[in-house]
């Protein structure tokens, strides 16, 4: 987790396991164009599968893309709390969505094992950033920003969740919460191009 933050703002940038193990299912399952916002592919990718049998008696694949749709909205609402709990084997927190929950218990140690190693990733990814300079860029980009408005900042608080995800972008969740693929900030220019315009508005 990288904070950078000054005179009444604050801009938090981290990943989540709870939400990397969500995209994981979503693609093990093969659910493609799924959830607000519509993310890409997780990298490296997932293999899917077909996931007919294993849900065709509680709602089928309709079912499950529902479920997971509702999951997703849980997961960024509450984030960086996880809501609701993954408890295995039984994930009995979701016992309102039953094809979620038989996908979650098939996939589950997959999932875990997959979001740890790509935590342990971005634990490296953030190391690099620290040593590079590269962190510094938030604080450059608002420091810009208020010489540009000649003024303090308003108070403000943004958060950005970064995933293992194979498009090289960002996407705008509400005023304060941006996901964006964990290169993107490798890539300066490309990163400014999405978070400038989020900081013209907050600043």
């Amino acid at each position: 987790m990288h904070h950078a933050s000054g005179s009444g703002w604050q801009i938090t940038t981290d990943t989540s396991g709870p939400m990397m193990i969500a995209l994981y299912v979503r693609d093990a399952a093969g659910l493609n164009g799924v959830g607000r916002p519509i993310l890409s592919h997780a990298s490296p990718k997932v293999r899917s599968a077909d996931h007919t049998h294993l849900t065709a008696d509680v709602g089928g694949l309709g079912a499950l893309k529902t479920e997971w749709e509702a999951w997703w909205e849980q997961l960024l609402k509450a984030h960086p709390h996880t809501s609701p709990e993954l408890s295995p084997p039984s994930f009995d927190a979701f016992g309102n969505s039953p094809a979620l929950q038989r996908v979650l218990q098939a996939h589950f140690g997959s999932a875990l094992t997959w979001a740890r190693e790509r935590r342990s990733e971005y634990a490296e990814l953030e190391a690099e950033r620290v040593a590079s300079g590269t962190d510094q860029l938030l604080e450059d980009m608002v420091d810009d920003r208020l010489m540009e408005v000649g003024r303090d900042s308003r108070d403000f608080k943004l958060t950005i969740i970064e995933m293992p995800l194979d498009e090289q972008r960002a996407w705008y969740l509400e005023p304060d919460k941006i996901i964006m693929s964990r290169h993107l900030m490798g890539q300066p220019e490309l990163f400014r191009s999405y978070v400038q315009p989020v900081l013209e508005i907050l600043v």
